[in-house]
């Protein structure tokens, strides 16, 4: 009655009404088998190994043990294999990694550090932008901005934190980033104590900033900015797409597509940035110089010495003393409040960074100097000026250095890319005669045509022949209509 009552079959009625709690199920776990273990020839192998090195995939270890078995192994088990292998991880398997929800508050902590963005090929009127972005984010409300850098350098720290703080008007309590020189150095030999850098420091007192560093080799710990790289890379991305290219008429045009993005996603956290800005400290502080300040002499090499690097600079500074104000992508000399020169600054921490263009005046009336001058190396701008000057070695050593110093003037003076696609031009001929004459002349061809291109008359064609295709479309065929074309305008059958 039941069984009838509640639907179901009289066995699973009567299965019920014998158990003591009805309610419970009391399933009973099988410990037969109803057939033979398929992988009963590997298995207790696979358990050995997995015990060793509980790191092995599933799959290369069935593929592993499955060659020794050949005919009793079938490789259709190896999903079988995988679920046992996950039945076992979960009854012995080694524990896995936890992460420690945090409490984050509002207005606490900016987290700061440097992501790369090459994969993303960024490029400048066709040549591939090399550069990385400062990144800050605030945890709580997952506000970020994010600054062009050229390195993860004290100066784009500098740089980074200024326009942070100008565009959030505020400033939180804490500064968290990674262990880099950036910040710390090394206490000891062993590596492992390592202490905040003085300039570092500076920077944080001068903001008001609590400076907090993560654990060597944790980056999980500062995980709201390391995590938040990837997202900002895939945002960029997709703007790109939707611009249509990856290629910028300029840096400004970069940057100003950056705080584009940007904007539009901080667009989105208003209300927890609310809550963060209500609780930190308004700015009362001067804003920071992005750039370090240096007393340097101009030597009688026409040369300056910033740290453990070289620059050349122009003549007409021999002797001077100079203010060297140096930013994270360039250095400007001063003489009193009057701005000398710009140099480019070097990527590497030392070494010498040789601009022929300060240089070459005078090497040409002094050849003889180039051949043992110290920084030859460095006159070399591109590899094509360096196979350039190897051709002129082997067909005439003895005026090799003048001729190649001859074309580096004609660089100075023309521009040193349209002087190396000259020299690409005359080093792909079968005998190439490799000369400043040679180069002048390529150059000057080049200006013609494009003069006698610009000049030229625009093309003008009448669109009537068009007309009388579509009306003579049964009575002509495709010949007759093109002769009609020639005759009403010549520059038809070019343009075809």
């Amino acid at each position: 009655m039941s069984a009838m009552k509640a639907g179901m079959s009289r066995n699973t009625a009567r299965k019920y009404l014998r158990q003591t709690n009805i309610t419970e199920q009391q399933p009973v776990p099988r410990t037969w088998r109803t057939r033979t273990d398929p992988l009963g020839a590997i298995w207790s192998s696979a358990l050995s190994m997995l015990r060793e090195a509980p790191e092995l995939e599933a799959k290369a270890l069935f593929e592993h043990l499955a060659v020794g078995h050949k005919g009793e192994i079938s490789p259709g088990l190896l999903r079988t294999f995988q679920r046992r292998v996950k039945a076992w991880r979960l009854k012995e398997g080694a524990g896995k990694e936890i992460f420690f929800t945090q409490e984050v508050k509002p207005g606490e902590t900016l987290a700061v550090d440097w992501t790369d963005m090459k994969t993303l090929h960024i490029s400048i009127q066709g040549r591939e932008l090399d550069h990385k972005l400062f990144h800050a984010v605030l945890p709580y409300s997952n506000w970020e901005w994010a600054v062009r850098a050229q390195s993860e350098s004290v100066l784009s720290l500098r740089g980074g934190l200024k326009a942070v703080i100008a565009r959030l008007g505020r400033v939180p309590r804490r500064l968290l980033t990674d262990q880099s020189s950036t910040a710390t150095h090394q206490l000891g030999c062993d590596g492992k104590r390592r202490g905040f850098n003085e300039e570092y420091l500076s920077i944080c007192a001068h903001y008001g900033l609590e400076p907090r560093v993560i654990n060597v080799a944790r980056p999980q710990e500062n995980g709201s900015c390391e995590s938040a790289h990837g997202h900002l890379k895939r945002r960029i991305a997709q703007h790109l797409l939707l611009r249509g290219s990856r290629d910028f008429a300029s840096e400004r045009e970069y940057d100003l597509f950056l705080i584009g993005v940007l904007e539009s996603a901080n667009a989105l956290r208003t209300g927890r940035v609310s809550e963060e800005l209500a609780v930190m400290s308004e700015t009362a502080v001067t804003e920071l110089p992005d750039y370090r300040e240096l007393m340097v002499t101009v030597g009688n090499n026409s040369t300056i010495r910033l740290r453990k690097q070289v620059y050349s600079v122009p003549s007409r500074l021999i002797g001077e003393k100079l203010l060297a104000r140096i930013y994270e992508n360039r250095i400007i000399l001063l003489k009193g409040v009057d701005e000398v020169a710009e140099l480019t600054l070097g990527r590497s921490d030392r070494g010498a960074v040789i601009d022929y263009r300060h240089l070459i005046g005078h090497l040409i009336r002094k050849p003889g100097a180039f051949a043992c001058y110290r920084w030859r190396e460095e006159l070399f701008p591109s590899p094509v000026y360096r196979a350039a000057y190897d051709h002129l070695e082997r067909s005439a050593p003895s005026g090799a250095d003048r001729c190649y110093l001859e074309i580096l003037k004609v660089a100075a003076d023309e521009g040193q890319t349209a002087v190396e696609n000259a020299l690409e031009s005359i080093l792909g001929n079968p005998r190439p005669v490799v000369s400043a004459t040679e180069v002048r002349s390529i150059l000057a061809t080049w200006r013609d045509m494009e003069a006698e291109w610009r000049q030229r008359a625009p093309l003008e064609v009448s669109l009537s022949v068009y007309d009388a295709l579509l009306e003579n479309n049964e009575s002509n065929d495709d010949a007759q209509v093109l002769d009609l074309a020639t005759a009403q305008n010549p520059e038809v059958t070019h343009a075809c």
